[in-house]
């Protein structure tokens, strides 16, 4: 176990050893001419004015949804609850594809901050609401009781306890906006991750995109460390288990039509855009576009990717998580930490790394499938492992113990016992991880082999050539296969929440 788990991590550390020793080969003179010109200048403003603006409205808008939902009698709530995950069944690509269809003047800074809130704000909204319900509602009561309005009590006391969700999700915000390459390309805003990638195509991985790939680093470090030093040490649990009931909703009132405004609203620019732009080009291709012969090779190359991925993924992560919860230590949270790390890092740099080791070292690696799975490995890892270290952390070792007493071999009690424990965690993980994989887009643009034709290259190859009809049934492809994912995810947080 721990000769795996060491193995998976060093493979982890490959990324940024590569931005690091690549920093040092190109020589000061010649990093500093590439980082310190009005184009980086220009990238930088891009990308840092896009965070600042689009992390904090995605946290506003993702509370107020949790609390509309998850606090409130409005009628209708359970199935806006639904609803409000199912953004994350679109990839932002194809938000973004939706909305330059409806609006085809969309450009610039405001029209990413548009399209990423509303492709992104579920990752605020759901740990807020699965947050909310599990807090103790005898507090909100005192403070009521000692005169605090309604407000008061929910900018005084429920706020701050939902600090670590708000905080958590705001990272995946900021993360995902430095990664995000299509969705920016598609409306001709530039950001480093796009002029990477155009830097690439050019270049070939030249001096410049390693340049700006090692900028785009620090960016992401610098959100790691803040977000680590925003947590504060304030303490978020409460003694006891507190009295089981059920929390106390407020009535809006008169507020209720606006109650309703935003939350449809909300939806119908998250969902109904996209998804109207989705339906409009498919009826006016007609059942033609369902007759391209691409289309069920990419469907196929997808689900075997995602499928394959997977598995790989839950297996090489498995000894990290069996570690971190059997053998508790230094080495193994050393271990888990260097692989949020890595998958930190946009898919880019990553690609970036294996593409030039696998060029120099290993060049039978180059344009395989073995990279491509690599690289979802290193990716998507902890997307798995948070699954399976809870899933492990809720078996009973004195069960297994039990079944070795009674004369079964110690694999063969883990098999029958433990495994049965921690299986619906573990398919959890799975999910999660090819939902990542069967919306990632630039890391299997730049990774896989010729001929490669999953659904998000062949849409992303049909947009560039300007064929919205032909880019359409490949979207609703990709759609449907996220959503159930999307709703499995939803299904665990309420489960999570009442546990």
């Amino acid at each position: 176990m721990v000769a795996a788990a060491v193995t998976v991590s060093l493979l982890g550390l490959l990324p940024l050893g590569y931005v690091v020793i690549t920093g040092i080969l190109t020589g000061w003179p010649t990093l500093s001419a590439l980082v310190f010109r009005p184009r980086v200048g220009e990238l930088l403003l891009n990308t840092i004015g896009l965070v600042l603006i689009t992390v904090p409205l995605t946290a506003a808008i993702g509370v107020a949804a949790a609390w509309l939902v998850g606090r409130t009698s409005l009628p209708g709530r359970r199935v806006f609850a639904v609803l409000l995950a199912t953004p994350l069944a679109v990839p932002a690509f194809v938000n973004s594809y939706g909305w330059v269809s409806a609006v085809p003047s969309l450009n610039g800074l405001w029209s990413g901050v548009l399209i990423a809130t509303l492709s992104y704000f579920p990752l605020v909204y759901l740990p807020c609401a699965a947050a909310l319900r599990r807090l103790d509602p005898t507090v909100e009561e005192a403070a009521e009781s000692l005169g605090s309005s309604a407000w008061g009590v929910f900018f005084r006391v429920i706020l701050p306890q939902l600090r670590l969700p708000i905080l958590g999700g705001a990272l995946l915000v900021g993360l995902h906006l430095l990664s995000e390459y299509g969705a920016f390309a598609m409306i001709r805003f530039d950001t480093f991750t796009t002029a990477i990638v155009e830097q690439y195509r050019s270049t070939f991985n030249g001096p410049a995109a390693n340049a700006l790939a090692g900028v785009l680093v620090l960016l992401c470090l610098f959100l790691l460390i803040g977000e680590s030093g925003a947590r504060g040490r304030s303490r978020y649990a409460r003694v006891g288990s507190g009295v089981a009931r059920v929390t106390p909703r407020r009535s809006l009132g008169a507020l209720t039509p606006v109650g309703y405004l935003f939350l449809g609203g909300l939806f119908a620019l998250a969902i109904g855009v996209p998804f109207w732009s989705v339906i409009r080009w498919l009826f006016q291709g007609g059942a033609a576009v369902w007759t391209e012969p691409v289309l069920v090779q990419a469907l196929l190359q997808t689900v075997g990717y995602g499928l394959v991925g997977a598995v790989v993924t839950c297996l090489l992560a498995f000894p990290i998580a069996f570690l971190a919860v059997r053998y508790p230590s230094r080495l193994s949270r050393g271990l888990e930490s260097v692989n949020y790390l890595t998958s930190s890092l946009p898919g880019i740099v990553t690609a970036l790394a294996l593409v030039t080791i696998s060029i120099r070292f290993v060049q039978p690696l180059y344009q395989t499938t073995v990279l491509v799975i690599v690289t979802y490995l290193l990716m998507f890892l902890p997307r798995a492992l948070v699954n399976l270290r809870a899933g492990l952390a809720q078996v009973p070792v004195g069960l297994e113990e039990a079944a070795r007493s009674l004369g079964k071999p110690p694999f063969a009690a883990f098999l029958s016992v433990t495994t049965r424990f921690f299986a619906p965690s573990a398919l959890a993980a799975g999910a999660l991880v090819f939902l990542g994989i069967v919306t990632e887009l630039t890391a299997t643009l730049l990774l896989a082999p010729s001929g490669t034709r999953t659904l998000a290259i062949q849409f992303w190859s049909k947009v560039n050539d300007i064929d919205y009809v032909g880019a359409a049934p490949y979207a609703l492809l990709m759609i449907v296969l996220s959503l159930p994912v999307t709703y499995l995810l939803f299904a665990r947080s309420r489960l999570v929440s009442v546990s």
